[in-house]
């Protein structure tokens, strides 16, 4: 328990690298998954909280929407709370991208093939799907 709370007082983290920390220290996967219920029902995890925290962190680091949910699939966060949290009605991705291309390349649009796919790999390495890189750069 001491272990788990240590984790979780350092960064919220999903239930599923909670189990594969805890795992590294104790192989008693029944004992890990009794602890991980009792840790969610005394609200001490949250797949949601860490979700939201995680979403909103990586947008603050400029990573686009395909990036982000990637790597919320590798630590097993479901479906469903990424749609919630990352494809919010609200979010603006164009307007993101857009602060993101201008920050690193300037204000102007580029008008020659070289540049327009140099600005749209880094986008594209960014997590940016290519409906918005295209709206931006054509």
């Amino acid at each position: 328990m001491k272990k788990a709370c240590d984790f979780l007082a350092r960064r919220e983290h999903s239930r599923k690298e909670l189990q594969y920390k805890l795992a590294r220290a104790c192989e008693n996967e029944s004992l890990i998954e009794e602890l991980l219920d009792k840790l969610s029902a005394e609200g001490l995890q949250s797949d949601v909280r860490f979700t939201e925290s995680f979403v909103h962190h990586r947008i603050n680091k400029g990573q686009g929407p395909i990036k982000i949910e990637q790597e919320l699939r590798q630590r097993g966060v479901e479906q469903d709370l990424i749609m919630t949290y990352l494809y919010d009605e609200n979010r603006d991705w164009i307007s993101m991208a857009e602060g993101i291309r201008t920050k690193k390349f300037g204000e102007d649009v580029p008008n020659d093939y070289q540049k327009k796919a140099k600005q749209s790999r880094f986008l594209y390495s960014r997590g940016f799907n290519s409906e918005v890189i295209n709206q931006l750069l054509n």
